[in-house]
């Protein structure tokens, strides 16, 4: 197919590098943004309303205390927000952090378990979708540039 019968400018799958895994690492970003919200939102509520939780924090695997929980939830978050814009501009840093700042939010995210489990259950689910989607083909949102 020649330029000119080309109805679309959008460039196909190959050209310059990139494949329809492009969208799932992007898709990998915008779970990285929305985990950072998920565990900054969660750091204010056991900062903010430790009544909220289901359990007292005596009950949970480590007993730090929600306020203990609440600023390494906060700073997590901050973390993976700030990988979450590095995926998008093709960072290898990023990427690397997203895959290890994930792992330890899904460890973080059973400890918290018996606290809040539909909470915490969602945010292991994001993140063992986004070490995929990381891990698979991350380096093709970078040709696409």
């Amino acid at each position: 197919m020649t330029d000119s019968m080309r109805t679309s400018t959008l460039p196909t799958p190959g050209e310059r590098g990139t494949s329809l895994w492009v969208g799932w690492v992007a898709f990998a970003g915008v779970l990285l943004l929305f985990l950072g919200v998920l565990h900054v939102v969660q750091g204010l509520v056991a900062l903010l309303d430790r009544e909220f939780f289901v359990v007292r924090s005596s009950s949970l695997v480590l007993d730090l205390g929600y306020t203990a929980w609440g600023w390494v939830h906060l700073l997590a978050g901050a973390v993976v927000l700030a990988a979450g814009y590095g995926v998008f501009a093709g960072q290898v840093w990023a990427r690397a952090i997203g895959v290890t700042v994930a792992l330890v939010s899904a460890l973080m995210s059973m400890v918290f378990l018996s606290a809040y489990p539909v909470w915490s259950l969602l945010a292991i689910a994001l993140d063992v979708v986004l070490i995929w989607a990381l891990t698979v083909h991350g380096a093709e949102i970078k040709a696409g540039r």
